[in-house]
This record gives C-alpha cells, sequence and structure tokens, in this order.
C-alpha cells in the first residue's frame, strides 16, 4: 500500500523548529509543547518524515495554544525515511520502521505521560501515523483519534474501532482513495455506538496536512481547514 505518494514533497527537517521543546518521554526523544499541569494531552503521530518535520511541529503548537498538553515523539530513533538514499527506498525503510513497532511504542508514551497526571488523552496520525491510532483506537488506549491522509488501514481496522474517529481524506491519494475514505464512512455509520466524522479534501493530495507549501496559498487555506477540524474534534472529546 505504500507507493510514491509517500514520498512526494518531502519536508526539510528541523531539529530546532517549533515553540516547545525536545525531551524524552518512554525512552523516546519527543518534541513536547504546550502546558504541561493540565489533564487533557494530544499524541501527534508522524509520517515517515518524522517528528523534526516544521509543519507538525506548527500543528503541534496550535493545538497546544488551545490548552493541550502535545507530545510528537521520534518513533524512528532518528532515523526517518530519506526518499534520496535509493540503497533504503521506501519499501526497505517501511520494513525497518512497522506500525507494530509505533503501535507498541505509542501505548509506553500514553503510559507515561499519564502517570505525570494526564487524565483524557487524544491522538491524530499522518499518513504511516494513521496506522498507529487505529491501533490505539480499536484497542482503548485514547479517548478520541484523528487520521489524516491514512496508510496501511483496512476497512477491517476500521470496523475493531471503539474511539470517536475522524478521518480527513485527500481528493488525489493512492493509499486512501476517496473510494476507501467512503467505505470507511459506510463502516463507521453502522457502529452507532461509535461517533464519527469523515470529510475528503478537494483538489489535495495525500499528504496535504503536513507536507504544504507554505508560500501556496490555496494549500496552506487547505491545511489549515484540516488542522481546524482537527483541533475541534479532538477539543469534543478530550476534556
Amino acid at each position: 500500500m505504500s507507493g510514491p505518494q509517500c514520498c512526494e514533497n518531502a519536508p526539510i527537517l528541523n531539529s530546532a523548529s517549533g515553540r516547545g521543546h525536545v525531551e524524552e518521554v518512554a525512552g523516546l526523544k519527543t518534541y513536547v509543547t504546550g502546558p504541561a499541569d493540565v489533564k487533557r494531552a494530544v499524541l501527534l503521530v508522524s509520517d515517515i518524515f518524522g517528528y523534526e518535520a516544521p509543519n507538525l511541529r506548527k500543528l503541534a503548537d496550535k493545538i497546544a495554544s488551545a490548552g493541550f498538553y502535545v507530545v510528537v515523539p521520534d518513533f524512528f530513533n532518528g532515523d526517518p525515511c530519506d526518499p534520496s538514499n535509493f540503497e533504503r527506498a521506501l519499501p526497505v525503510w517501511i520494513k525497518e520502521h512497522g506500525t507494530d513497532k509505533g503501535f507498541e511504542d505509542a501505548k509506553s508514551v500514553i503510559e507515561a505521560i499519564k502517570a505525570k497526571g494526564v487524565t483524557t488523552i487524544g491522538a491524530s496520525g499522518y499518513c504511516w501515523g494513521a496506522k498507529v491510532v487505529t491501533d490505539l483506537a480499536k484497542y482503548g488506549h485514547i479517548d478520541a483519534a484523528v487520521l489524516c491522509h491514512p496508510a496501511f488501514v483496512t476497512v477491517d481496522d476500521v470496523k475493531a474501532v471503539k474511539a470517536p474517529i475522524a478521518i480527513l481524506g485527500a481528493e488525489i491519494d493512492n493509499l486512501a482513495p476517496p473510494e476507501l475514505v467512503k467505505q470507511f464512512e459506510e463502516v463507521l455509520k453502522s457502529k452507532p455506538e461509535v461517533e464519527s466524522f469523515v470529510k475528503i479534501f478537494p483538489g489535495v493530495a495525500h499528504g496535504w496536512t503536513v507536507r504544504y507549501n507554505a508560500e501556496d496559498a490555496a494549500a496552506v487555506k487547505s491545511a489549515e481547514e484540516a488542522h481546524a477540524d482537527t483541533l475541534e474534534w479532538l477539543a469534543n472529546f478530550i476534556k
């Protein structure tokens, strides 16, 4: 299911980006932002380019400014995907960085921040990270989920989701095409016990929420609309 769209518009990583700071959480370097004394938190799970992507950290800061404690772990341990490294093309990299390992690490991060006093936690995942967040939502580890341009997520995964979930898809997406996102929507409609929101954004491609060109006004507008939807969904359930 992984393809070239995963690698398009690769960000220029910057370890110093964002208003927050990096600290160790559950053994992982983690970008942390927002008030540390609140009871509600949000976990952001990156795409294949990892936690040093400036647009992702900018989004983390935006969510934090709404009163959330936000954590963005380095699930790749300093080894994000590098599309220019042809010896470790995406299929090779994916084998070394499976979402199953990401899921286990995410559970440890959640345990660590709950030990600090957090009582409710939401999670938003992007591409690779959306599969991790889906698994968290399947097994009761989070109180709300947002998937943005998901990869690797199946209809059976969505059938098993227990937490309120929002799915934001792109019109131009080979990994989660609109037809698949609509299948997700139909599954969720058949599960009235799980609150859900599904939206397909016109004219945008896979990765648009965190890999947009900041100089492109239309791209920024579409990304910001998705960010607003994400924040609204999380705020509804993470109190």
